[in-house]
């Protein structure tokens, strides 16, 4: 991007290019602060940094607490990607393909939780199952968190249903196969995309789930997040930065990850097409 040749607008630009910088530093400082720290050989979890070393990685991996932690948010957070992929190619089939009353009401439903803020959302069931005297559980923490990631796997299924040409499926029902071995044979293929992106998204979307795990964890559960808040109850050390740089890697490296597959697999796919061709 060119800056403009005259005086103003050279100093608008200039002035837009400092607040752009200012704001990326604001996100990413504490982000790189608590990796670089994670390697920091003193107990103290600041700077200066006496030297580097993994120990307090060493020290994460033998914290049995931190270990419960993870398998409860993989767990849960793989149970959630499974059954929010699956409601949302049905919901999103049924929002865009089919016509039935209430139509608009239930696709505003659907999406409605990603419109609410996660604290009231949370404080709203917590009083909710406190009124009808349900014990928090491992089946409320499930479906809290299913609930949350719902509407952003029905809103990418559905925007990738939208630019699916019903020409193929009707071309298929119009020469006898049944609906469902068109959806197997036609729909689904050309929703793959999507639907491994809702995966992954429901997954980093229960995993580093903080506010409403908070309100809906059973007594002495904890998920990663809340395990980092404990830990920071009692102080900032190099080990609470080893666990939020995990959190980082995971959060992060699993949607980059993904992405780059599905990139190699459509070159893969296209390769085979011209092959084919």
């Amino acid at each position: 991007m060119n800056a403009p040749s005259d005086g103003s607008g050279r100093w608008g630009w200039w002035l837009t290019c400092a607040m752009t910088l200012l704001v990326y530093i604001f996100m990413f400082a504490p982000i790189v602060a608590t990796v670089v720290l994670s390697f920091n050989a003193s107990m103290f979890g600041g700077f200066p940094i006496t030297g580097f070393s993994l120990h307090w990685y060493e020290v994460l991996m033998q914290n049995e607490n931190v270990l419960t932690a993870f398998r409860t948010s993989m767990w849960i957070a793989l149970v959630t990607a499974a059954v929010t992929t699956l409601i949302g190619i049905g919901a999103s089939l049924a929002l865009v393909r089919f016509e039935f009353p209430g139509k608009s009401a239930v696709n505003t439903l659907a999406i409605l939780p990603a419109l609410v803020p996660e604290t009231i959302l949370g404080v709203g069931l917590l009083v909710m199952i406190k009124a009808i005297d349900q014990p928090r559980s491992y089946l409320i923490l499930l479906l809290g968190h299913i609930l949350l990631a719902l509407p952003f796997v029905v809103l990418v299924i559905q925007a990738r249903l939208i630019g699916i040409r019903r020409v193929y499926e009707e071309a298929s029902l119009s020469l006898g196969a049944p609906r469902g071995s068109t959806f197997r044979e036609i729909t689904l293929p050309l929703l793959m995309p999507a639907v491994f992106a809702s995966v992954l998204l429901a997954f980093t979307i229960s995993f580093d789930n903080t506010t409403a795990s908070l309100f809906w964890r059973p007594a002495g559960v904890e998920t990663m997040p809340t395990q980092i808040l404990s830990m920071l109850k009692v102080s900032i050390s190099p080990e609470v930065n080893a666990l939020g740089t995990l959190m980082i890697v995971i959060t992060v490296g699993i949607p980059l990850l993904g992405g780059l597959a599905a990139k190699l697999l459509s070159g893969l796919k296209s390769q085979k097409q011209q092959m084919g061709d």
